[in-house]
């Protein structure tokens, strides 16, 4: 964890909807919200343009976050974020206070590394794809990684990386492991095109047919 992040807030006295909307129209601010942990949730505003700068950094998502409600400061994760679904403006948002012994879930990204590299790619004619991009972990604050890589360098053609095969800092666990083997889910995989396999075999037919 190499960065820090400071989200400065003020207390919301104003609660509702209609609040809600005059301070995201006239004062240009966000409402949030944080709870938690074993104090009453706090309604909050955050000023605009700082919660859209701070967004910015993929790391903003997965990191323990410091919350200074004036002048006190509380660590916390972002748990929730609603946009506006046309405009690119922050609706809301939702901090889950964290302690250091208390393990929590949180989504990270996932990093897709050595892509053009891969043996099923580069070698076997074999296209990548993505199942996810994130993955919920469960870990204590300070294990919290910004992202979990995943290495694609020795992945052959026709082969699937589960969540189980997943290289996991200490510490960290995949929280739908938890539920079972059922809940293994896919993260990647490596297949040959469709059309390639019709080719293939419409090839051996035709070469059968030579034979004879």
């Amino acid at each position: 964890m190499t960065n820090a992040f400071v989200v400065n807030a003020e207390v919301r006295a104003d609660k509702g909807k209609g609040a809600s909307r005059r301070l995201r129209r006239l004062e240009n601010l966000v409402p949030a919200i944080i709870y938690g942990g074993d104090k009453e949730p706090v309604s909050l505003t955050l000023k605009h343009n700082e919660i859209i700068k701070s967004l910015e950094s993929e790391a903003f998502y997965s990191h323990i976050l410091t919350i200074n409600v004036a002048g006190k400061e509380e660590s916390a994760i972002l748990k929730d974020l609603q946009r506006h679904p046309a405009r690119d403006e922050i609706m809301h948002a939702d901090f889950l206070r964290v302690s250091k012994n208390q393990p929590i879930n949180v989504h990270v990204p996932l990093h897709f590394t050595n892509e053009e590299e891969c043996v099923g790619a580069k070698m076997e004619g074999g296209a990548i794809s993505h199942q996810c991009s994130d993955v919920e972990i469960t870990c204590l604050p300070g294990d919290l990684p910004e992202f979990i890589e995943v290495d694609m360098l020795d992945v052959h053609v026709e082969t699937i990386i589960h969540l189980s095969d997943l290289v996991l800092p200490k510490g960290v666990t995949i929280a739908a492991l938890q539920h079972g083997e059922d809940h293994d889910l896919p993260v990647a995989a490596v297949h040959k095109p469709k059309g390639e396999k019709i080719e293939e075999g419409e090839e051996s037919a035709s070469e059968e047919a030579g034979e004879e």
